[in-house]
């Protein structure tokens, strides 16, 4: 029995096809459309259906890369189910390099949005309907923000058995076990049934390559753990460290930050961090763990104020 073919938005894509199509969202003053970028790739054969996103927020440009060479890498002759990748989702916000769209709406915090609302919940509510209402599984690429950088992580569900499976089989260095966000793409599309995957890893407008990396192999992994794909010709990875309690280390003086710890390094309560320096060199204050654990975030910002965030640290 031959495969139906799949639909989004005006078009259907036939079994063992690729196609492209522009879900419109908007004009601009210029008369110019601006439209949100999918690709789908359907499968000769019966499997599951999956997104995997990008660039929520407009700074987040390691996502791009990502799913950029995973399609790069599928062949919808030999793929089983159906993959929908939205590469750009905050079209306006990653034109311009912005975490928010032009009217300082979070995106993330927009879902499942209304046809009829603001910017931000029509692309959210665009989302929904023709991306995730299709879909069983769904993989959301993030990065760092506001000049922080994350180490390669999911943020997951991690009591419910089948997200933790996945969790599993992405294999990144380490999983979180992390809070829904009201307004979140995650939220909304649990709350339609979906299971949700959130990848954190690199820093906002970098396309830092050991990120971009650990997100293939990642993405790839769960799309043979879900039987669309044959999998990778890899050694077995290392598996992912869980992790259910993270706090952030917050400076406790203003001053030039210089740290110590690297991302993925494993530190004890109380070891010393990094420190804080005035600009003639005069250490102002030290920077110490206040849990034991791996350190899986980290403020690039060279100058810190007192209360900042300077180093996230998970239990592991």
């Amino acid at each position: 029995m031959v495969r139906p073919s799949f639909e989004i938005g005006p078009i259907r894509v036939r079994p063992g096809q690729v196609k492209s199509v522009s879900l419109p969202i908007t004009r601009l003053v210029t008369g110019a459309d601006v439209d949100l970028p999918v690709r789908v790739v359907h499968g000769r054969e019966d499997g599951p259906t999956v997104w995997v996103d990008a660039a929520i927020h407009g700074d987040e440009a390691v996502g791009v890369e990502v799913v950029r060479q995973v399609l790069a890498e599928l062949d919808p002759k030999t793929m089983r189910g159906t993959l929908i990748a939205v590469p750009i989702v905050n079209v306006l916000g990653f034109m311009t390099g912005d975490r928010y769209l032009p009217d300082r709406r979070d995106l993330n915090r927009s879902f499942p949005g209304s046809a009829r609302g603001s910017l931000a919940s029509r692309i959210a509510h665009l989302m929904m309907t023709e991306v995730v209402a299709k879909c069983e599984v769904g993989i959301d690429l993030h990065t760092g923000s506001d000049r922080r950088t994350n180490l390669p992580q999911i943020r997951a569900d991690l009591e419910d058995p089948r997200t933790r499976e996945l969790a599993e089989a992405f294999a990144a260095p380490v999983m979180l076990h992390a809070r829904i966000r009201d307004g979140s793409l995650r939220a909304a599309a649990r709350e339609a049934g979906a299971t949700v995957l959130l990848y954190e890893a690199g820093e906002a407008w970098r396309m830092d390559g050991w990120a971009i990396e650990a997100g293939v192999r990642g993405v790839r992994r769960v799309l043979a753990a879900l039987g669309m794909t044959d999998a990778l010709e890899e050694d077995p990875p290392t598996p992912s460290q869980a992790s259910f309690k993270s706090s952030w280390v917050r400076a406790r003086g203003t001053g030039m930050l210089h740290l110590e710890v690297a991302l993925g390094e494993h530190v004890s309560e109380g070891q010393r961090l990094g420190g804080l320096f005035d600009s003639f060199g005069k250490r102002v204050r030290l920077v110490h763990a206040e849990r034991s654990g791996v350190v899986i975030g980290r403020t690039e910002a060279p100058v810190v104020n007192s209360g900042d965030a300077v180093v996230h640290v998970a239990e592991v």
